[in-house]
């Protein structure tokens, strides 16, 4: 049985995400999308537990071989105790594969495991969470690249202050 470990910080989720998740689905009998987490550092616009939920219940209607967990530590690790034979990254453009490539290959080198890269397509391809994050903050509609509890969750947070 073939699983595949979808790691990121998903600060939010977006519909580029969710793509890449139903794609991978498609590929791998079982999928876990990693949130990863470094205790160290700030959690981010969500807490890792608030993208993990929101991220499951994006996933709930994909079938029953999507999983949601959270990590911190090493993303390799994190595969070894998911019991994933791989990562999955998606790409955007060629600076994302630059980046990822170099990840990858420590990733392959240092314990084994190797990484496929799964191209971004559709109407969600270049979306990335930094700017839902940024334009969101600012008051812009960021409707049309996030699913709706996620909006709802983006505006909740920005008129709290």
């Amino acid at each position: 049985m073939a699983a595949a470990l979808y790691p990121g910080s998903f600060d939010p989720v977006h519909n580029g995400h969710l793509a890449v998740i139903r794609h991978v689905a498609a590929l791998f009998d079982r999928v876990v999308v990693g949130v990863g987490h470094n205790p160290e550092k700030p959690s981010g616009l969500f807490t890792p537990t608030e993208r993990v939920e929101m991220i499951r219940a994006e996933v709930a209607d994909m079938g029953g071989n999507v999983a949601v967990e959270l990590f911190s530590g090493l993303v390799t690790s994190a595969a070894t105790a998911f019991g994933a034979d791989c990562l999955v990254k998606g790409l955007r453009g060629g600076s994302d594969l630059d980046a990822e490539m170099q990840q990858a290959h420590m990733n392959a080198t240092t314990a084994g495991v190797p990484t496929i890269f799964i191209p971004a397509t559709g109407p969600s391809a270049l979306v990335a969470s930094t700017y839902v994050r940024q334009i969101a903050a600012m008051g812009g509609d960021v409707s049309d690249v996030v699913p709706a509890s996620v909006h709802t969750a983006l505006t909740t947070r920005f008129s709290d202050g």
